[in-house]
């Protein structure tokens, strides 16, 4: 049995101008031990996924509308919110996006990470200052014990990233969700956040939804891959195959706009033409549809179908897809 099992999520915002399908029906699972790296392009539903599976998500205006998040067997959707701060932040543990709003403005980095201490493990304050000494060391902080004395507004945005990441591996969670953990920080201190990930994963067999833009860093560090469109995973497959023979037309032409070692340095890298479709009214179609490229080589009649058949997630040449015509390997 998975660790974490997402099954037909749905999350919705009420909006001015009517409900916005945020997540519409996405289904992945993670083992303990693995890694999956959730990607696609900005808006698509990634970093409200994470948050629903600690029911962080702000209602009003937003609510989770169907689905099931099942942690070890549990479905989280339905323990009652007296249980979840036993969960948060002990057995699932986030780095969360924005480090600038993460952090209380009004305590110092010790209050906040010895808080964590107290609350999960009992540890009295010595102890606890000892830990978190030991914690931002490991992330990179120069100056450790002075630093714990700061305000969050005495910190660089990378220093708060740090800070964000430190608390979250505090407790050696079970499963960690790490939301763009590295965008912030420059390479050198990057490399050595994905490493203390691994060493985490590697010594407590913790499972990672990892959820970034960085394709690069998906290679590096997730074994599975599942990719976001228009509020949907519409392909998800090892993180080989995705790279090697991606099935999705929207997943080739993702690894098709990223620049390669041989790229001319004043070429234009190949886009994706058009835009995604509203998620107030999206389409009862392929919401690809319209920007497919593969769509364009299709006969008429199957185009018909791209324009009248939603394709569902579906198992393909061992990985899982969601299109009526995947791509194939012979295909540029």
């Amino acid at each position: 049995m998975a660790l974490l099992e997402i099954d037909n999520l749905k999350v919705g915002f009420d909006t001015e101008v009517g409900l916005v399908r945020a997540v519409d029906g996405v289904s992945c699972a993670i083992d303990a031990g693995r890694t999956l790296g959730l990607v696609g392009e900005s808006g698509c539903g990634k970093s409200v996924t994470a948050t629903s599976i600690l029911r962080l998500v702000p209602s009003p205006p937003g609510r989770i509308m169907g689905g099931e998040i099942r942690f070890n067997g549990t479905d989280i959707l339905k323990l009652p919110r007296e249980q979840l701060p036993k969960i948060r932040g002990k057995d699932i543990a986030m780095i969360f996006q924005d480090p600038m709003t993460s952090l209380n403005p009004v305590f110092t980095v010790e209050k906040q990470m010895g808080e964590v201490l107290k609350l999960r493990f009992g540890m009295d304050k010595q102890v606890a200052r000892a830990r978190s000494i030991e914690m931002l060391t490991t992330v990179g902080i120069p100056d450790p014990a002075t630093r714990l004395t700061s305000y969050p507004h005495e910190l660089s945005g990378g220093m708060k990233q740090r800070v964000m990441i430190a608390m979250a591996l505090l407790t050696e969670p079970k499963l960690l969700i790490a939301d763009e953990p590295t965008t912030a920080l420059d390479v050198t201190i990057q490399a050595q956040i994905l490493q203390l990930i691994r060493e985490l994963q590697k010594r407590t067999g913790a499972a990672v939804l990892f959820i970034t833009h960085d394709m690069g860093v998906v290679a590096e560090m997730c074994d599975e891959v599942a990719v976001m469109y228009a509020g949907r995973v519409v392909e998800q497959d090892n993180v080989i195959d995705i790279f090697e023979r991606p099935r999705h037309p929207y997943t080739k032409g993702l690894l098709r706009s990223l620049p390669r070692k041989d790229t001319p340095k004043k070429a234009e890298l190949p886009t994706i033409e058009g835009v995604v479709p509203s998620l107030l009214n999206p389409p009862d179609f392929c919401r690809f549809a319209d920007r497919c490229w593969k769509r364009k080589r299709l006969s008429e009649a199957e185009q018909k179908r791209c324009f009248s058949e939603d394709p569902q997630l579906h198992p393909y040449d061992g990985g899982l897809v969601a299109c009526h015509y995947p791509v194939t390997g012979e295909e540029p």
